[in-house]
């Protein structure tokens, strides 16, 4: 009969054998630099501008931003329904 374990174990004490002959300095990952898409500079409360002011124009930021999402989708799909529309006619 097939003797799989005692196979495995002299692999394993193999492969062991071999990872400790090895002299390997391993360095840490260097940090990879993130990207910015896009900066948003929010302001920080000032003693000029009021809490309402502020709050108004992170909405009006965050419906831009909303409204440029949705017009990307748009044009994805239109740009995707325009190159399917020939494939389907045929």
């Amino acid at each position: 009969m097939y003797d799989w374990k005692s196979e495995l174990d002299a692999l394993v004490a193999e492969t062991m054998a071999f990872t400790r002959s090895l002299k390997v300095e391993i360095e840490p990952p260097r940090p990879q630099p993130k990207e910015v898409a896009e900066r948003v500079e929010y302001s920080e409360p000032g003693y000029g501008v009021s809490e309402r002011d502020q709050i108004r124009k992170r909405v009006e930021s965050f419906k831009a931003h909303q409204e440029r999402f949705m017009r990307e989708r748009e044009e994805y799909a239109d740009s995707l329904l325009r190159r399917i529309r020939p494939i389907t006619k045929s």
